[in-house]
Parts: C-alpha cells; sequence; structure tokens
C-alpha cells in the first residue's frame, strides 16, 4: 500500500488493502509452487530398494561376479544338456575299431669304423582304437580304453559337480547344527562341541581319506557308491570351519532385543536358534557354502587322481587326468587325454570363487552403493 498516496473515502482504502492482500496471497501461492514443483522431480527419480535388490544390484554390478556366472553357467549346460544334444557315444562305450600303433626304436650299429644310427618302426595292431586324435568321429578323441573323451567330460563333469554340491550342503548342515547349538546354548554344551572341532581340525585331511579309501577298497565296495561315501566321510571331518563361523555370529546375535521378545514369547529353542537366528547369518554363511565349492571339487580331483574317487569305466574329471600319473608318454603326447578335463576343474573353481567373492562384497553392510 503506498503511503503517500490520499484516499477519498474508507472505502478506497479498504480496497487498496484487499488488492495488496491479494497481491501478497498470490506471490505466497506462486512460491508454494515453485517449491512443489522442485519436489515433484526428486520424488520421482528416488527409490526404495529393499535389501536383496540392493545386494542383487551390487553384486551384479561386479565383472568377476559376471565371469563366474558366466563360467558355471557353461559348464552346467555343458554337462547336463550335452549327453542329450550329442549322443554319438555313451559314457562307457568303447570304439572297437581296429588301429595302429606306430612305436619307433633307435638303434646303434658299427658299419666300417662309423657309428650308424638307424631306426627301427615297429607296427602293433590294437583291437580298440585308443588313444585317437581328435576327429569328425571323436571330437576330442578316445583315451587309453577306447572311451570318447567328449563325452566323458560331460558325464564327469555331472558326477564331480553333483559330488561337491552334495558334500558342501553336508557340511554346511553339520556346521550350522552344531555351531548353533554352541554358540546358543553355551557353557558345557559350547566347550564340547568347540573340543570336538579341535580335534577334527588336528587330523591331517589327506592321508586320513586314503587310509580309508584304502579299507573301502579292502572291503570291495562297489564302485557305484565309492566316491560318494568318500565323500560323506570328508564332509564329516570338515564341518569344524563352518561351527565356528555360525557359533560366533550367534553369540553375538542372541544378545540382541529381538531374542529377548522371542525370550518373552516363549519360543522353543529350535525356532529361536533356525527361525530367528540363522536366518540373520545366512549371508555369511552362503558366502561360505560357495567359496567351499570350489575345494571340495580339488578334492574330489585330488582322490581321483590318487586313484580313491570314481572308478573306471565311469568317468569324473579327477579320474581323467589320474591317466598322466601312470603314463609318462601321455603326458607328453597326448594333451587331448588330460588336458580337457584339467581346464575344466579350473574354471569350476575359479567361477565359484569369483561368485564367493563377488557375493562376499555384496552382503558387506559397509558397502553404501
Amino acid at each position: 500500500m503506498d503511503e503517500n498516496k490520499n484516499y477519498n473515502s474508507p472505502e478506497e482504502l479498504l480496497d487498496a488493502n484487499a488488492e495488496e492482500v491479494k497481491e501478497d496471497i498470490n506471490e505466497i501461492n506462486a512460491g508454494v509452487d515453485e517449491l512443489t514443483d522442485a519436489e515433484k522431480p526428486l520424488d520421482k527419480n528416488v527409490r526404495l530398494l529393499s535389501p536383496t535388490r540392493m545386494v542383487i544390484r551390487r553384486f551384479l554390478r561386479s565383472k568377476l561376479s559376471i565371469a563366474g556366472l558366466i563360467m558355471l553357467a557353461a559348464l552346467f549346460l555343458f554337462c547336463w544338456l550335452g549327453p542329450i544334444v550329442y549322443t554319438k557315444w555313451d559314457e562307457t562305450e568303447t570304439d572297437y575299431t581296429v588301429n595302429a600303433d606306430y612305436t619307433v626304436y633307435e638303434i646303434t650299429a658299427e658299419n666300417g669304423g662309423d657309428t650308424v644310427m638307424y631306426a627301427q618302426v615297429v607296427v602293433s595292431y590294437n583291437d580298440i582304437n585308443k588313444l585317437a586324435k581328435p576327429s569328425k568321429n571323436h571330437l576330442l578323441g578316445t583315451d587309453e580304453q577306447g572311451m570318447d573323451i567328449f563325452t566323458r567330460l560331460m558325464y564327469g563333469g555331472r558326477l564331480s559337480l553333483t559330488i561337491s554340491f552334495l558334500a558342501v550342503f553336508l557340511t554346511s548342515a553339520l556346521g550350522i547344527i552344531m555351531g548353533g547349538l554352541a554358540g546358543y546354548y553355551g557353557g558345557a554344551v559350547d566347550n564340547i562341541i568347540m573340543r570336538i572341532c579341535d580335534v577334527l581340525i588336528c587330523l591331517p585331511t589327506l592321508p586320513l581319506m586314503l587310509i580309508i579309501g584304502t579299507v573301502l577298497d579292502s572291503n570291495e565296495v562297489p564302485s557305484d557308491y565309492y566316491i560318494y561315501l568318500l565323500m560323506g566321510l570328508l564332509s564329516v571331518f570338515s564341518w569344524p570351519g563352518m561351527a565356528r563361523l555360525v557359533r560366533g555370529q550367534i553369540l553375538f546375535l542372541r544378545e540382541q532385543e529381538y531374542m529377548v521378545a522371542a525370550e518373552a514369547m516363549g519360543y522353543s529353542t529350535p525356532r529361536k536358534i533356525f527361525k530367528h537366528l540363522i536366518p540373520n547369518i545366512l549371508p555369511q554363511i552362503l558366502v561360505s557354502m560357495t567359496l567351499s565349492l570350489g575345494s571340495m571339487i580339488l578334492y574330489e580331483s585330488t582322490l581321483s587322481y590318487l586313484n580313491l574317487g570314481v572308478r573306471i569305466p565311469y568317468a569324473s574329471w579327477g579320474t581323467m587326468v589320474e591317466v598322466i600319473s601312470k603314463r609318462n608318454d601321455i603326458l607328453q603326447n597326448n594333451f587331448n587325454v588330460w588336458g580337457p578335463p584339467g581346464i575344466c576343474i579350473i574354471i569350476a573353481v575359479l567361477g565359484f570363487n569369483f561368485i564367493g567373492d563377488g557375493l562376499r562384497d555384496a552382503l558387506d553392510p559397509k558397502q553404501r552403493r
């Protein structure tokens, strides 16, 4: 309102005041609209992500995690869908095509005072097509029993991966149960379980497996169940690591407020352990299980390499590599026999380790992005 202006009547003064009030209200409304318009794009761009979606987003952001997923997906497709597509040979089928082996012997002889070297070629015919080179009939050649390497590589992958998964799940189940009991009850229960863990950790696992494998072999255990029994016994000796992890986490979580509330509600001990405590340490368990899968594949391959694993005519990656421990000539001249299973073992172990590292980073609560 203009204070220097003269108004002829009170009505003019009231009208001027009303116009000024209207202008002030319009300015206030315009400011509110500007603030509202400024907030609208922010509301549209901000999305609340659930913890699960945040973990998946962090996991997929890691290039190593994606590489591990691709490697394992390729192996699983090769091992489980491959035999359905490639049906030319079976896992235990032998190629009885007659082939010839050429062995070259160097002979030294004296001729007029000079030493002369002769090469003698000995041709021997085999009833089976063994150690054949890669061809259209055998994509990766044949082994010393005349079996198709490409087919055995797929079936061997099935067995190696299946045994490793079963062993890891059994080890994790034992570790979760024993570690959960030790962490929740404490006292004498904790002391007994932890002392058992100390004893098992002190045992040399590989020599022990060699002794157990020899005992099973002497009792003529069927080859179909031999490796399963051996890996099951390996799981019995391998659970202390998981138990220690679970126990340490539960010792911290059992003092939280929600556990006090569960105690006040009168929940049973199994419900408190397996419904309230174990789910809260599930991320650490998943990471440990993923990293253990690579170790189990190496264990199975090592036992098979030492002739304590899958028995011929059945195949596993370790059994296919084991041939080089008996015949150095195959190691030097037949890469197609032992090279592909060795490469598959490396891919599987690296894939599981990459995924385990990605899960560990994605589940880290300190990650902010």
